[in-house]
């Protein structure tokens, strides 16, 4: 139907043209173009809604690739919006400006809403003092313990970031006095802008591995006693994608990231999903303590998604049997963010955050770890009120990751 009247229109064209009018040729300059364009639709075999509804099929891909910004822009509230409101985007843009933080006429969210939850606040406050708001972490293993700021940035690593981006997280960290996360690809000299640095390392092993992709004790020594690494965490899973690797392809493998992953330029280059050093909670303990051992005694600690409870407290078990206790662990809740991330991964595997930090705490304590090992937890942190939920339920420190992309504009 279409293209019959795609047809029909450039007819009336011709003859028009052809009957003198010489203005009729630059409608047929419109038209002819069209009809072009209508057969070529209609002969593709990829996309089913060009082919049935050739040329105005185009305006469906329009308004489906402006839906965002317009349900953004005109028609979601302030509490509307996943994973992130508009308020709490909001929150985070004017407090990076140090603009105005308040808010009138009152709350905004419904008190009498299922799940609504509030703080208890005291009728004898105290004025809060720089310490209040950092935390030691470091035990009697330690030798070098660090002063955390109670929220700090959390792992996102150069090239998912760009350099400027890095830049600006480093820079801020140290203005700020909290932490920056490197992730697992590697500390590249974005890293080296002034703020303390927590050294994550992954499967792949980017920045201390040998050239078959295991672990090199001499390049991790060499970069885990740089004075601006404080502590060392190693990333078990992710709450985005926990039990899932990772690719980067040959393309993106530039010679400056190779350099910083210790791996061949050019090249694909595979995470595995699991660590090739250790395959037992044990070997996972021993391991942590190697890496204590050659960093000089800096605090060391592993980054987990909680899944399967009784491997965690495997993990706990090996702790206490063997005696290496790590310094802390880094809980990542399943409604984690990342760049790239299977649906079925993103939004059903893993526990979410507040689960997650009530299971840790309460198995730490039942066998006697809680006073060695402190909690960091992640996972849609954004406001203080947010810092303050994972606190109550455990939590020495908190990291955020989406919200210093706010904050980055």
């Amino acid at each position: 139907m279409i293209i019959l009247f795609i047809v029909i229109l450039n007819a009336v064209v011709v003859r028009q043209a052809y009957m003198g009018s010489n203005n009729w040729y630059w409608v047929l300059g419109v038209t002819l173009p069209l009809l072009i364009l209508a057969i070529a639709n209609i002969r593709q075999k990829k996309h089913a809604i060009l082919r049935n509804f050739p040329v105005v099929g185009y305006l469906r891909y329009f308004f489906e690739s402006i839906r965002p910004e317009i349900r953004q822009y005109f028609f979601e509230s302030d509490l509307d919006g996943k994973p992130f409101n508009r308020r709490q985007r909001s929150i985070v843009y004017q407090r990076a400006k140090n603009e105005k933080q308040t808010v009138a006429f009152g709350m905004q969210t419904n008190p009498n809403a299922p799940g609504f939850e509030w703080a208890a606040h005291s009728l004898y406050p105290t004025s809060l003092k720089e310490e209040d708001l950092r935390v030691w972490i470091g035990n009697h293993l330690c030798r070098q313990p660090y002063h955390a700021s109670i929220y700090n940035v959390a792992a996102m690593s150069y090239g998912a970031l760009s350099k400027t981006a890095i830049t600006a997280l480093n820079k801020g960290a140290e203005l700020g006095g909290f932490a920056h996360n490197t992730g697992e690809g590697g500390i590249s000299e974005y890293h080296l802008k002034g703020g303390d640095l927590i050294w994550q390392i992954g499967t792949g092993y980017f920045g201390c591995r040998n050239e078959n992709g295991s672990f090199n004790p001499v390049t991790f020594r060499t970069n885990a006693l740089r004075p601006q690494v404080r502590m060392i965490e190693l990333k078990l899973s992710q709450g985005a994608k926990p039990g899932h690797g990772g690719i980067l392809p040959a393309a993106k493998n530039t010679p400056e990231v190779a350099e910083i992953r210790n791996v061949i330029s050019g090249t694909t280059i595979h995470s595995p999903a699991n660590h090739s050093e250790f395959d037992s909670p044990e070997g996972l303990v021993r391991f942590l303590q190697l890496l204590r051992e050659l960093s000089g005694g800096k605090p060391v600690g592993f980054k987990i998604c909680i899944g399967d409870k009784q491997e965690f407290i495997d993990i706990c078990e090996a702790i206490r049997s063997t005696g290496f206790i790590p310094d802390f662990i880094s809980v990542d809740g399943g409604e984690g963010g990342t760049g790239a991330a299977p649906l079925e991964f993103t939004d059903y595997l893993g526990m979410p955050l507040h689960e997650a930090l009530a299971f840790v705490k309460q198995t730490l304590d039942e066998l006697g770890l809680s006073q060695h090992i402190k909690i960091i937890a992640a996972g849609k942190i954004i406001t203080g009120f947010d810092v303050l939920k994972a606190l109550s339920l455990g939590a020495s420190a908190c990291y955020s990751a989406r919200g210093m992309m706010f904050a980055l504009g």
